[in-house]
């Protein structure tokens, strides 16, 4: 039984040293990601809740805030292919915002 207890441990230890040292690495990037995380989990849960009737002048700016963070984060942190993925996600998500307040 300690043997899992120790795994479990360890599984934790490594994830709070990743963020520990994501944080170390960029700030800005860091606490990026950390409101793009928050607003992209809840646009989508938006999205799910309200599917029938989607809230769509709630969580289409919500992705494009989100997206545009996640440009910044992936800039920072010179991840090139996210960077082009969450570059694609602004650009329809602006394109979503002008056809939905425009």
């Amino acid at each position: 039984m300690s043997k899992t207890t120790i795994t479990i441990g360890s599984v934790f230890s490594s994830v709070k040293n990743h963020f520990k040292e994501s944080y170390r690495l960029s700030k800005v990037a860091f606490y990026s990601e950390l409101c793009e995380a928050v607003l992209v989990g809840g646009a989508s849960a938006i999205l799910t809740f309200t599917v029938l009737d989607p809230a769509t002048k709630i969580f289409i700016p919500m992705y494009f805030i989100g997206s545009a963070l996640g440009v910044i984060s992936t800039v920072i942190r010179k991840a090139s292919f996210a960077t082009v993925l969450t570059g694609w996600f602004t650009i329809m998500n602006f394109i979503a915002l002008i056809k939905l307040f425009g």
